[in-house]
């Protein structure tokens, strides 16, 4: 054997053992840097639950959540499905005993007890569960298992009662947060060039939607009567005195719930014919507008006061007062959701306006710019008078284009009553922005889904369940009393045992004698009522007897406190 070939020999064994000691080193380093890294973490607060997450160990708890559901558990189906009224009825109180005090009312996770658990309640709100697409089986899997090393404990529930909670988790009430998760110019990005393309360009990707909105009163406000015909309510071959018009004088109809008018074009413009169609009782009534601010810098003629400046502004998206022009009749998508000419090109959750997103004051303007008493503080703008927020868009602020009307209290007027209340329609935003429900974060959209639903009004659910979710016996927000009849003293499935009979009455004049219901969620006693000359809620129902017999009614309730019933 060479000398270089047993210098070989002996450097080879020598060489790997350096190398072997070499990563044992960097090895023991890092463990004590990892040691030092972690004692440090931990005596600094690394394990103060107050803290927020780091991304990483967001990330990777949530993987690791994601892995710890067997398949089995995700596909598992909702037996209750069938009946989810009836089953969330139930869940509501499960919900209220067991989940809310860390999950809150809404799902959110924004309670005292949730912002002081590491890591935070999951959130529970439907969109949440729907962006992470989570089955009511996986929902079903952590009710009853819990999470370990969590604040979510596993419930001692029956299969019944945990299927009962999912039905309610999949109906929980919608809010705005008060300070808003994002602005109306945030959801917009920079340098677009954003314009209105119509309706009919969302039902691509939003079809179920489409199809519902297409049947609400919100997308036939106002309709052609030769590309529909079935829109005219009355029979036109029936002479009456107040009618002097044909159908071939209207260009387009509008209403069909409480009433119909008719609009006669003349150049580039809409008039007023002046007859209206009382729906609910089947008669001729005549119209015309003598008490709106408005009136008297008009002349007296209907044919003489434009729509363009009056009306159109609600009746439609994006109205040009220069060309008289629209994208689209009706409240379509856009009025809602902002201009969506970039949206349909990319569509992203940041380029479009929703209300979900909003704070509470931008999510309720979305509803406030037509379903309000008002005039833009600009009037008059080029020569005319108008009575909606002319330049206003979503991702704008209204309050920038358009004043509530003003009121001062102890005087009835055309718009108010005494107390400030509507004392007509259209005014359901003028009521809302003066109630608590208003300050604390309920929105319009909340109760009323405006794409479409079997419900009076568009509401998400029947009036007494959708109240109920955020309302109850057993809840801070009230009523303070045992039972739902201990607190209406009415039996529960009496009109009288209907939350809005009391707290939404039927005051705001409409037509002739057709009210619609108030907004303002305040009581005021039937005494105090008369004595300001407002109609209250017992009277209302209870029309063959007095304010003095209400009154006094109430007094012997005993769960009520007599302060409140003064005048």
């Amino acid at each position: 054997m060479s000398d270089s070939e047993k210098v070989t020999n002996r450097s080879g064994p020598t060489a790997f053992k350096r190398w072997v000691l070499r990563i044992v080193a960097v090895m023991i380093l890092g463990l004590v840097l990892a040691v030092a890294f972690l004692y440090r973490y931990i005596v600094n607060g690394g394990l103060r639950a107050r803290q927020t997450p780091a991304a990483l160990e967001t990330f990777v708890a949530q993987g690791l959540v994601n892995l710890s559901i067997p398949n089995e558990a995700k596909a598992l189906k909702n037996p209750l499905a069938s009946s989810p009224e009836s089953a969330a009825a139930t869940g509501r109180e499960l919900y209220g005993k067991n989940c809310e005090v860390c999950h809150g009312f809404d799902g959110s996770g924004k309670t005292s007890a949730g912002g002081g658990l590491y890591p935070r309640p999951i959130d529970l709100r439907p969109a949440a569960l729907n962006k992470r697409q989570r089955t009511d089986g996986e929902v079903f899997y952590f009710i009853r298992n819990g999470i370990r090393n969590t604040g979510m404990p596993g419930w001692q529930l029956t299969d019944q009662q945990t299927w009962q909670l999912v039905s309610y988790i999949r109906t929980l009430p919608q809010t705005a947060a008060l300070e808003g998760n994002v602005s109306a110019s945030e959801q917009k990005p920079s340098n677009a060039e954003f314009h209105f393309v119509g309706s009919a360009a969302c039902e691509k990707c939003h079809e179920s939607i489409y199809q519902r909105w297409r049947k609400t009163p919100m997308a036939n406000v106002v309709r052609d009567p030769k590309e529909h015909p079935e829109a005219i309510i009355p029979d036109f071959s029936k002479s009456d005195p107040l009618v002097d018009f044909t159908t071939s004088d209207i260009a387009l109809v509008y209403g069909s719930k409480w009433k119909q008018r008719y609009f006669k074009k003349v150049g580039d413009d809409y008039y007023v014919l002046p007859a209206q169609w009382d729906v609910t009782h089947h008669q001729w009534r005549p119209y015309h507008v003598k008490d709106d601010w408005w009136a008297p810098l008009y002349p007296p003629e209907n044919s003489k006061r434009p729509t363009s400046a009056l009306c159109d502004g609600c009746h439609s998206v994006n109205y040009d007062i220069n060309t008289k022009t629209v994208t689209e009749w009706n409240v379509g998508c856009e009025k809602c959701h902002g201009p969506g000419s970039e949206h349909v090109k990319h569509p992203t959750a940041f380029n479009i306006i929703n209300t979900a997103r909003q704070g509470y004051v931008a999510a309720n303007d979305v509803c406030i710019q037509c379903h309000s008493q008002g005039r833009p503080p600009g009037n008059p703008i080029g020569g005319k008078y108008y009575d909606w927020p002319v330049g206003y868009d979503v991702t704008r602020k209204l309050s920038d284009f358009w004043k509530l009307e003003e009121h001062k209290l102890g005087e009835t007027t055309f718009t108010h009553f005494a107390d400030g209340t509507a004392h007509k329609n259209r005014m359901q935003g003028n009521d809302y922005v003066t109630s608590l429900m208003y300050t604390h974060g309920v929105t319009c959209s909340t109760c009323h889904d405006t794409h479409g639903t079997d419900n009076s009004a568009n509401l998400r659910k029947p009036a007494n369940v959708l109240c109920l979710d955020c309302h109850g016996p057993t809840s801070p927000n009230g009523p303070h009393a045992p039972t739902l009849e201990a607190h209406s003293h009415h039996k529960t499935d009496s009109p009288g045992g209907s939350c809005i009979a009391c707290h939404m009455p039927k005051i705001a004049q409409t037509i002739a004698d057709v009210n619609v219901r108030s907004h303002t969620f305040h009581f005021i006693s039937p005494e105090k009522a008369e004595d300001l000359g407002i109609p209250n809620a017992c009277n209302v129902c209870h029309t063959d007897k007095t304010a003095q017999w209400a009154g006094a009614a109430l007094k012997t309730w005993t769960d009520r406190s007599p302060w409140r019933m003064e005048k």
